[in-house]
């Protein structure tokens, strides 16, 4: 996955500064902060399934409590004014929304969402939805879930409730957060819920979920005023080779199909890559594609949602098993390979292979609007002495990855704003509560909220609409 060759821009005589009306936000997830897993009709979701079996989740961590945000909503909005935040994308839990999945709206449900877009109205901050970051009704997963089109139909009947209750208020709305992580952790290597491990049906998901995507902005553009604006949240990421042979660019090819093309393809294109097709053609003959799937697919939207957090290094041939990277249809033809430099949970920290992902799609893609709609890092964060959180690696990590934004931006890339994961310390999936991401600090024990050395810094960024410099920001 390759993009041309950019020249870095003259610093001294183009300062980092961004567009005006670019937006900047955090964001979070309903099942990773709101707890209250069994209030005001709430059921079960996949996931609150998922994690009650022993093994799959970090030190037997649950959501159940979570950062308690379904009763802390309003504390956490007026933390995101101190930050200074333009926008907050949030998620919908849809069991909660619609408890068996598809008859009438749980108003004590919406009555929720409905309460938190008013607050963060009521304090500057513009709201963005996703529809779906993961978490669906168990009842559907046990009508077959995302391997059944009619869960297709379900999302469309769902997105029109949430949008005829809130459409007049929310501007930007998201239809699905990261479809790969979905149909291959959830359905491929089975790390994610609902915990399957069957190569075609994970193909099946990935197109069922496109689809979804398809009804979704049919619902949504039926429901909401002419300014909404309608996006879907993908995680590209550039592959790369550490040696370049012919077999090594072949599992380049492989691992970019079903990483990135399998979704930006039939999104931006209108169709599937051919390539894919043909490796995969012995594990299913795809016939889950029905006429006139690829046209509700490729309906216009206004914005493509884009996480980025390391780039993807493979070669060729066999290697040791990564259950985050099955490769449907091409076993024992790509593995991951090692990549120099610090890393995280995620992989290796590159900075610029955001930049060279952005400018990837421009090139591949034409010039569709972006929003970056999740990066960040985690790190051992703790409260010192005087009371301050010092995560100096998160302000480097954001620095550097603001810098390549910008210099993405200056290449001519069309990005409109920049989303940072996470707002708060959170249920990190199968990482539990090991994993620290947040802007702001989350004590386990007392739930006292502590913004963090990178949030003061950030209030910079957003203030000056800029990158300022390293240098340790004021707490206030």
């Amino acid at each position: 996955m390759t993009a041309p060759t950019e020249t870095a821009p003259d610093r001294r005589h183009a300062p980092p500064e961004f567009p005006a009306g670019f937006r900047w936000g955090a964001a979070t997830a309903a099942f990773q902060v709101e707890g209250a897993l069994d209030a005001d009709g709430r059921t079960p979701s996949v996931w609150d399934t998922f994690t009650a079996v022993p093994g799959r989740v970090d030190n037997g961590d649950r959501a159940d409590l979570a950062v308690d945000h379904y009763r802390r909503y309003r504390d956490d909005v007026a933390l995101m004014a101190r930050l200074g935040l333009t926008t907050y994308r949030f998620s919908v839990s849809w069991p909660r929304v619609q408890p068996d999945g598809r008859s009438a709206a749980n108003t004590k449900g919406l009555d929720f969402y409905s309460r938190l877009v008013d607050e963060l109205l009521d304090n500057g901050v513009e709201p963005m939805l996703t529809l779906y970051h993961w978490d669906h009704p168990q009842v559907l997963q046990d009508a077959g879930g995302w391997a059944n089109r009619d869960m297709t139909e379900r999302f469309a009947d769902y997105t029109a409730l949430v949008a005829a209750r809130l459409g007049d208020r929310v501007p930007l709305w998201i239809t699905l957060n990261e479809p790969w992580c979905t149909a291959f952790l959830g359905h491929a290597s089975g790390i994610h819920a609902p915990g399957v491990a069957d190569d075609a049906t994970a193909l099946t998901v990935a197109h069922h979920l496109n689809l979804a995507h398809g009804l979704g902005v049919q619902a949504l553009r039926a429901a909401l005023p002419a300014t909404a604006q309608v996006s879907v949240a993908l995680n590209p990421a550039p592959v790369r080779t550490p040696v370049d042979t012919p077999e090594n660019r072949d599992a380049v090819r492989r691992a970019d199909a079903l990483r990135n093309r399998i979704f930006l393809d039939p999104l931006l294109r209108g169709e599937y890559p051919a390539d894919l097709i043909a490796d995969t053609a012995h594990v299913t003959d795809w016939g889950f594609v029905h006429d006139g799937d690829l046209a509700t697919i490729t309906a216009p939207i206004d914005l493509l949602g884009v996480n980025y957090y390391t780039p993807l290094y493979v070669a060729a041939g066999p290697g040791p098993a990564d259950p985050y990277n099955r490769w449907v249809g091409s076993d024992g033809l790509v593995h991951i390979a090692p990549a120099d430099g610090p890393s995280t949970i995620h992989g290796v920290v590159d900075a610029g292979a955001l930049r060279e992902l952005l400018n990837r799609i421009r090139h591949d893609y034409g010039p569709v609007p972006i929003i970056i709609a999740e990066n960040g890092v985690a790190s051992a964060d703790q409260v010192g002495p005087d009371g301050s959180v010092d995560d100096a690696g998160r302000v480097a990590y954001l620095h550097a990855h603001l810098a390549a934004l910008h210099d993405a931006i200056g290449d001519g890339v069309d990005v409109r704003g920049y989303v940072m994961w996470s707002l708060i310390d959170n249920f990190e999936w199968v990482y539990g509560y090991s994993q620290r991401f947040g802007l702001i600090h989350v004590d386990r024990d007392t739930q006292h909220r502590t913004i963090k050395n990178s949030g003061h810094w950030f209030r910079q960024v957003i203030a000056a609409n800029a990158i300022p410099p390293l240098d340790p920001p004021a707490a206030g």
